[in-house]
């Protein structure tokens, strides 16, 4: 790996943009279920799930941009911190959110086209029946929301 010339205690899109291209090299990214908020990871977190129905891409002023490697990061940095730091799936959603938002940014993307993206697709995806979840999907995001009625449908999806 070359080298980048520069301070690293200094925010670097390029150091940030080979942080994700490492995280993404760690992660087995699966597309084939159904994910509530659009996004989760494995109990062991080696496996990021991104919602089946997520279109990979939207296009902000003529670009295509590719949508997976902002959620990986998102998805790996929150299951680090609620496992390393025991933090609820709150605070840790909090922190990943802002990692996420510095790497679309750090992309040149707008933020908010693309926090207008997902929150368009999380509603669509709140409404959808849920047929196909990971067997080892971790559920404690789900379990910290007390959403009971989501979990139900899970596990009812899960058998």
């Amino acid at each position: 790996m070359r080298r980048i010339q520069r301070d690293d205690t200094v925010v670097s899109a390029e150091m940030l943009e080979r942080a994700v291209k490492d995280i993404l090299n760690r992660r087995k990214l699966d597309r084939t279920y159904d994910i509530p908020y659009l996004a989760g990871y494995s109990r062991d977190g080696k496996t990021i799930y991104i919602d089946r129905h997520l279109p990979e891409s939207f296009t902000s002023r003529g670009r295509v941009i590719h949508t997976d490697r902002f959620l990986v990061l998102h998805e790996t940095l929150e299951k680090a911190v609620i496992d390393t730091l025991g933090l609820v799936y709150q605070h840790a959603h909090q922190l990943a959110l802002r990692e996420e938002e510095a790497a679309v940014r750090a992309f040149g993307v707008s933020w908010s086209e693309y926090s207008e993206f997902m929150d368009r697709h999380i509603k669509e995806a709140a409404d959808e029946r849920l047929t196909r979840i990971p067997p080892d999907l971790d559920i404690k995001p789900y379990r910290d929301e007390h959403d009971r009625e989501l979990l139900g449908r899970m596990q009812a999806a899960m058998q």
